[in-house]
C-alpha cells in the first residue's frame, strides 16, 4: 500500500510537522524543516523539505554523508567546498561527504528544497577557528560565508 504525504499547498504536507532547522540552535530561526519520508522497506534514506526565509542562510558545516538537494522554489546560492553556484527551481546539487557547505536564499524570496540523506548519519560539524580561517582564505568564499 502506498504511503502518501499529500501536499496541501504553500509547500506544506498533511500530517507532517513543521520543525526548526536544528533543535536548540537560535541562529537557525530563518529555516524550517519537514520530514517527508524517514526510510521505509529497507530504503535507508530520509527525505526532508527545508525552507530558508528570504535572505536567510544555513550554517556552514560538513558531514561524513552525502547530500542531494533539489530546489523546488526560489533562488539562492550554494557553497560546496570552494565552489559557489547559483541555483533555482529544479536544479540538483550533489554535496559530497566531508565538504564544507552553506545554502543561502537570495532575491528577497524563500529558498525551498528537498534534501535526501542517509537515514543513519553523523551530526553536522562546524568549523573551528583554524578551519574557518583556512576556508576564508579564498576571497570569493570569504565574501559568501555568513556566520
Amino acid at each position: 500500500m502506498a504511503d502518501l504525504q499529500r501536499h496541501r499547498g504553500n509547500f506544506r504536507w498533511e500530517s507532517v510537522d513543521l520543525l526548526p532547522y536544528k533543535e536548540g540552535d537560535s541562529d537557525s530561526c530563518s529555516i524550517t524543516r519537514q520530514i517527508l519520508s524517514d526510510g521505509r522497506d529497507g530504503l535507508p534514506v530520509q527525505l526532508r523539505y527545508f525552507e530558508i526565509a528570504p535572505d536567510g542562510h544555513s550554517t556552514l558545516e560538513r558531514h561524513r554523508h552525502l547530500h542531494i538537494v533539489v530546489v523546488l522554489r526560489g533562488k539562492g546560492r550554494v557553497l560546496s567546498g570552494s565552489e559557489i553556484v547559483d541555483v533555482g527551481p529544479l536544479d540538483v546539487v550533489h554535496i559530497p561527504s566531508g565538504t564544507w557547505h552553506q545554502l543561502q536564499a537570495t532575491r528577497g524570496e524563500p529558498l525551498g528544497f528537498l534534501c535526501l540523506v542517509h537515514r543513519e548519519r553523523d551530526r553536522p560539524e562546524r568549523p573551528g577557528p583554524q578551519e574557518l580561517a583556512q576556508i576564508l582564505r579564498d576571497p570569493a568564499v570569504a565574501a559568501f560565508v555568513r556566520p
